[in-house]
């Protein structure tokens, strides 16, 4: 990787006093259960999803074109690699699906499986990229039309990665969690009061005029400063993005689930059960029992470490694209994942697959006329 391109961009990162890790926020609370002798019963109300990793795309690396390399890799176990790579979406999940819908959140986890160490990347939904099937558009929406494998197949492509694995939550889940806990500390700017009032009622109607599924237990926020929030206002409060647009929507996403963890770790531990069993329904996952279990299991060694989101506030432009409306895009795309992975996997040269290269020419060819780049 250019090392100069490195450089030029300063990426800070946070590491939280606990040691929870991030990725599995919405299975950390399950935690306590492993002594209750319905825990696994409960377990059962995780939605297991079955990936067929032959479904999966992961793109050929130049050092790929030999077949023997490409051979010895499917060899290697998932469990025997130095990193392993987790997607988390949040979506909307009024339908009462979790398996439909455009991703409000996506997330890559990335675990060091030595040193136990999670990075943390948001990737910004509006961002412009191949969807995983050579269309081009907001990356949410690969979601919509395919479920977690097609957004898993599109972050594939886009960035170099590897996941074969996810996690689905609902807003369901989401505001029952936190209600579980008794609400979480905040701190609301007055400006994003009127936002996170309206996403209150938006998130019981199917559209403006659905007046009848108005939750009558909404209570609006009258005033700014630090607040304990209810699971619906936290979770309204989530979804503002009119006040900052996408960038600082996922700063408040990171703030809600830091108030998450702090709220957590003073709360007891029959609440934190429960918090565990009012999750389970609203998750949608590719991991067995088995496997939550066993990262459960060793929960304690693991460390968190928060980092920037995608694409990087230096090689990132905002543009009205069209039809696709006003999206975030990479300038340029390779240069984007060669910092990701300098992020990720300390690789400070990194070379950006073939298909991320022509990726990355297609969205410039697409969007110039837009952006003057």
């Amino acid at each position: 990787m250019k090392k100069s391109l490195w450089g030029k961009l300063n990426i800070r990162t946070r590491h939280f006093s606990c040691n929870i890790p991030l990725f599995l926020l919405e299975l950390a609370v399950l935690v306590v259960a492993l002594g209750s002798l319905d825990f696994v019963d409960k377990m059962t109300m995780i939605r297991k999803v079955d990936i067929n990793e032959a479904d999966i795309v992961v793109n050929k690396k130049f050092e790929e074109t030999d077949s023997a390399v490409r051979e010895d890799k499917k060899k290697t176990r998932k469990e025997d690699k130095p990193f392993r790579n987790i997607a988390l979406f949040g979506v909307d999940s009024r339908s009462g699906t979790l398996d439909q819908g455009r991703s409000d959140t996506i997330m890559i986890a990335s675990i060091n499986t030595t040193t136990h160490e999670i990075k943390l990347i948001s990737v910004y939904r509006d961002t412009y990229l191949n969807l995983g099937n050579d269309t081009y558009n907001k990356c949410n929406a690969a979601y919509a039309k395919g479920g977690a494998k097609q957004a898993m197949n599109m972050l594939n492509m886009n960035l170099d990665m590897d996941i074969s694995d996810y996690v689905t939550v609902g807003f369901d889940g989401l505001i029952r969690a936190i209600d579980s806990l008794g609400g979480v500390e905040v701190d609301v700017k007055e400006k994003e009061i009127v936002h996170l009032n309206n996403y209150q009622k938006s998130m019981f109607m199917k559209d403006e005029n659905d007046i009848e599924n108005l939750n009558e237990d909404i209570v609006e926020v009258e005033k700014s400063g630090l607040q304990n929030l209810s699971g619906l206002q936290a979770t309204a409060y989530c979804r503002i993005r009119y006040v900052g647009d996408d960038y600082a929507r996922t700063e408040r996403q990171r703030a809600v689930i830091k108030a998450m963890l702090e709220k957590a770790s003073g709360v007891s531990n029959p609440k934190l059960t429960s918090t565990a069993y009012a999750l389970m329904p609203y998750i949608s996952t590719s991991f067995s029992v088995g496997e939550i279990l066993s990262v459960l299991g060793d929960i304690g060694q693991y460390s968190l470490t928060e980092s920037s989101g995608f694409p990087y506030e230096e090689y990132r432009t905002a543009a009205n694209l069209g039809s696709c409306g006003s999206c975030i895009v990479p300038l340029t795309l390779s240069e984007n994942v060669m910092i990701l992975h300098g992020s990720l996997f300390e690789d400070m040269d990194y070379r950006v697959s073939p298909t991320v290269s022509g990726i990355s020419s297609e969205i410039e060819s697409k969007t110039k006329k837009y952006t003057g780049e």
